[in-house]
């Protein structure tokens, strides 16, 4: 599709259609090269329209990525509760938060984002059904992670889920330096040792946490 070629959509399945376009080109972009680096111009050109036709469905760019972790969240929420299936104890349980994280790189990027960007510049209807939707996919998670995790309540389960979540958020970007850094890294191993690796720590904090967690009641 070309701007000069931009017809409004006007009936709900074509309003639909267009937003989904601009979800999947935000998606790939952000994948391609980070979340940080996509602008809302960025998008725009990548569907085809102008900066001011994708407003129309989207407030701002935050507004478009908080609708993409929302998709995560609850994709990595279904994801773990088939692991969660077979999980034989605390070990399976923990394993199954960590690594599915790891295999979701762009989720983990976005969790990084949320609080310092991309809930920012948003309107309070944006935000409202940002948080009651990932309110809504941590609740049942939690509580799938409660029955599978002998000894913990519904409440310690979604707080070990939550955990999890914002635990990857910060390890994420420090085991994916940008570029200066992995060069750093690599003229400076003492310093490199200091950067934490994503799925040993996250396995190793986790565990902490949820052993404890009870004896905090």
């Amino acid at each position: 599709m070309t701007r000069s070629a931009f017809l409004r959509a006007r009936r709900p399945e074509h309003k639909q259609q267009r937003r989904e376009e601009i979800l999947a080109a935000a998606r790939r972009l952000a994948t391609e090269s980070g979340v940080r680096n996509v602008s809302l111009g960025g998008v725009a050109a990548a569907v085809g329209l102008a900066k001011s036709n994708v407003v129309r469905y989207f407030g701002t760019r935050e507004e478009i990525y908080l609708e993409l972790t929302v998709e995560e969240w609850i994709g990595w929420a279904d994801e773990v509760a088939a692991r969660l299936a077979t999980a034989a104890g605390p070990d399976d349980v923990v394993a199954a938060l960590t690594d599915t994280l790891a295999e979701r790189t762009l989720f983990c990027d976005l969790l990084g984002h949320v609080s310092i960007t991309l809930e920012h510049n948003i309107s309070v209807p944006a935000a409202r059904a940002f948080k009651r939707a990932v309110h809504s996919a941590i609740d049942d998670l939690g509580a799938r992670v409660a029955l599978a995790y002998p000894g913990l309540t519904a409440s310690e389960g979604i707080e070990l889920a939550g955990a999890a979540a914002a635990l990857a958020g910060t390890l994420f970007p420090m085991s994916n330096p940008p570029p200066a850094l992995r060069e750093l890294y690599a003229q400076d191993p003492d310093i490199a040792a200091r950067c934490l690796p994503f799925r040993p720590t996250m396995k190793r904090m986790l565990a902490a946490l949820a052993a404890g967690l009870p004896a905090q009641r």
